[in-house]
């Protein structure tokens, strides 16, 4: 099996290669965030989005050097390391920022250092999946809504315990609900639904990821004029609503099929990817 490669913190070590110490803060405090992006035709799809959201959550989290992650940086070592792993063309990547320091709750420094993985990708484009997802709502543990809400933060046990959740009822995705009780988002993507021939998605000010794609998304549906609201939402609407559709980086849209005994249609959703894929040649 041919080794995999990383790139940390500029050095391209051996995946299977030991370079955390027990002091690390990702490990210890999840004191960082991350971007989960993909590559197609060795082009980075979204670069300055990718960029502008990480830019801006270093700055939230007050780590320095958040100017250096630019457009140019992440597309250079995103070509770097598929180029180390011998990936020429499509691929996802995940790339890790951390505050590199000491101390315990508070920091004695705000230095970041970085991750950069990668796995090869069968397509350039982004398909929707055959078999819609049968979802259900995790209720246990509702996400707070503050100033880290919409980041994308190392901090991920809400989503560990919606995954577990998910994997005891023999689900494909779960809903979660903020702390009010509102949708929110899935374990791993945005959440859109058709209802009147409208489409909603959470508003940011309701606790959600503020996601690439999400915003992707919401572009396409203005410049091909389907109305578009962003909302606080009642899960509730999940039994009216003709169409539910979750989106990420890495996947592009994915169309739900079930909840509960209400079954979607897919119209919205297979048109939105016809779009992206338009959008990403």
């Amino acid at each position: 099996m041919a080794k995999k490669f990383i790139n940390y913190n500029g050095e391209i070590l051996d995946e299977e290669d030991k370079i955390f110490n027990i002091g690390n803060r990702g490990f210890k405090y999840g004191d960082g965030l991350f971007e989960s992006m993909r590559m197609a035709k060795g082009k980075l799809n979204f670069a300055d989005l990718h960029a502008d959201r990480l830019q801006k959550g270093m700055k939230i989290l007050k780590l320095e050097g958040y100017s250096q992650m630019d457009a140019y940086f992440l597309k250079d070592k995103a070509e770097e390391i598929c180029k180390r792993n011998k990936i020429s063309q499509n691929a996802r990547l995940r790339l890790t920022v951390f505050r590199n320091a000491g101390g315990f709750y508070a920091p004695d420094q705000n230095k970041h250092a970085y991750a950069l993985e990668v796995q090869p990708s069968d397509s350039p484009f982004y398909e929707i999946n055959g078999k819609g997802l049968i979802m259900d709502i995790y209720k246990e543990i509702p996400k707070p809504i503050n100033k880290l809400s919409n980041l994308k933060t190392c901090n991920s046990l809400t989503y560990v315990m919606a995954g577990i959740y998910k994997a005891q009822m023999r689900l494909d995705e779960a809903f979660i609900l903020n702390q009010n009780g509102f949708l929110c988002e899935t374990i791993s993507a945005n959440v859109f639904l058709v209802y009147k021939g409208q489409l909603f998605t959470p508003a940011l000010s309701e606790g959600c990821i503020g996601g690439v794609m999400r915003q992707v998304v919401m572009q396409l549906a203005q410049k091909f004029d389907l109305p578009m609201i962003e909302a606080q939402i009642n899960s509730d609407i999940l039994n009216e609503a003709e169409e539910v559709f979750i989106t990420n980086a890495s996947k592009g849209i994915q169309w739900v099929m079930g909840f509960n005994r209400k079954r979607y249609f897919n119209e919205v959703s297979r048109f939105l990817i016809d779009k992206l894929n338009k959008e990403v040649k």
